[in-house]
């Protein structure tokens, strides 16, 4: 079992009232502050800790939870999964100048989120801009004169948003943003970020990947409750999401198959992925671009194995399921053998990713030439499926980019 940590600093009012925390990645239990190379995979990992793994209840109570968020993790569905009556999403200003920010900022508005508008030292155009979606506006002490902050806080004091002083670390700053009309603080004059820590129990990205392969494949409802049955901790925290406030129910659900189903197979597909994001940006920093391509490849042998066989939905999965399953080896550092032999997988899907023989080893190995481009390998390839022409198959691996873009967790840029 790996320890996990969580930052969480209290947010007061003006009676000194702690009303939210700000929840922060930590990689130890000795840290006032993180050196954080992907911004992503911290805040993946932050939602993970918070919200599954140590809890709603145990980490926020009653009160509001602050997340950073970048744009990557802004445009991902998985922020659907966030209680929308706790969470704030906090946002640095220079990335909500992006109109494309914006508009996704007045769409998660729009559905009952808080936006923080973090960072904010002067009013600038653009930034005046971006204060049009912020609930809140946190002012960074640390970047600003005392006779600047005078003149902005006089600016801000017209805007129908929470101001708060962030970064406040003395007495004389903390009576000054008071003086100012501030209504929010935050910094280490009131309290240094607190650690939480806990165990995660050790989920492996075999069974992540599994249950992924399910899910995307559109799996019967009782194969995926059958899976979910194998693995406690995963159905435990997949029955703690569902009964958050997240799904808005009134009434709490008590099984596993309801949860799935009011949950969603689609929300469920980003939940896995996000646990299994995270789970591997810990092993590798290259664990993202290798789930991008699993996913373009997985795609791509779907859509060829339904232009083939039109009629034949089932061989269209297995070529997903082979496609998905054909770089495991690499992500998980076992030998294919090793992987089938833990997985009950058909026969055309064990020979296609053991030896590439088969109908399925054929797509497989199509694939593969393509991705090294390798256009002599891919056109005799071709001419084994009368079929499909090269432009087929590239306009199948286009579409699957953009699918493989919009349900992977993307890593920052």
């Amino acid at each position: 079992m790996d320890n996990i940590y969580l930052g969480r600093q209290p947010i007061l009012d003006r009676r000194s009232a702690v009303v939210a925390y700000e929840l922060l990645f930590r990689s130890s239990q000795h840290q006032d502050a993180a050196d954080i190379a992907d911004h992503t995979a911290a805040t993946a990992e932050v939602i993970v800790n918070s919200f599954c793994e140590l809890g709603l209840q145990a980490v926020l109570g009653e009160q509001r939870g602050y997340i950073n968020v970048n744009p990557a993790i802004l445009a991902c569905d998985v922020i659907n999964l966030l209680p929308k009556n706790q969470v704030v999403l906090e946002l640095d200003q220079s990335a909500a100048q992006d109109e494309a920010v914006v508009r996704r900022c007045n769409e998660l508005k729009q559905q009952g989120f808080r936006i923080a508008l973090e960072g904010v030292y002067e009013l600038s155009a653009t930034v005046a801009n971006a204060l049009a979606v912020a609930d809140v506006v946190k002012v960074d002490l640390t970047r600003i004169e005392p006779a600047a902050l005078d003149k902005l806080a006089g600016a801000l004091r017209s805007l129908p948003c929470l101001k708060l002083a962030s970064k406040v670390e003395t007495l004389e700053k903390a009576e000054q943003c008071m003086k100012l009309g501030f209504d929010l603080f935050q910094g280490y004059y009131f309290a240094r970020p607190e650690i939480l820590a806990g165990k995660r129990a050790d989920t492996s990205k075999l069974a992540l990947l599994k249950l992924l392969s399910l899910v995307t494949s559109d799996a019967e409802m009782h194969a995926l409750e059958e899976e979910f049955k194998h693995h406690p901790k995963l159905s435990y925290n997949l029955m703690r999401m569902v009964n958050s406030a997240a799904t808005g129910l009134t009434r709490k659900i008590a099984s596993l198959r309801q949860g799935i189903v009011i949950l969603g197979q689609q929300a469920i597909a980003r939940w896995i992925q996000l646990l299994l994001y995270t789970t591997a940006a810990r092993d590798s920093a290259e664990a993202n671009p290798l789930l991008l391509l699993v996913a373009t490849r997985a795609k791509t042998m779907e859509a060829i194995a339904l232009h083939i066989h039109p009629n034949y939905r089932d061989y269209a999965d297995r070529a997903f399921m082979v496609g998905l399953m054909s770089l495991l080896d690499t992500l998980l550092h076992m030998e294919m053998p090793e992987i089938i032999a833990q997985l009950n997988v058909p026969d055309d899907v064990k020979s296609a990713l053991l030896t590439r023989s088969g109908p399925l080893g054929l797509l497989l190995r199509l694939m593969e030439e393509k991705e090294k481009n390798s256009v002599d390998e891919v056109a005799r390839l071709l001419a084994q499926m009368p079929a499909l022409s090269l432009t087929d198959l590239i306009n199948y691996e286009l579409k699957a980019v953009s699918w493989a873009n919009s349900i992977n967790t993307p890593a920052a840029a």
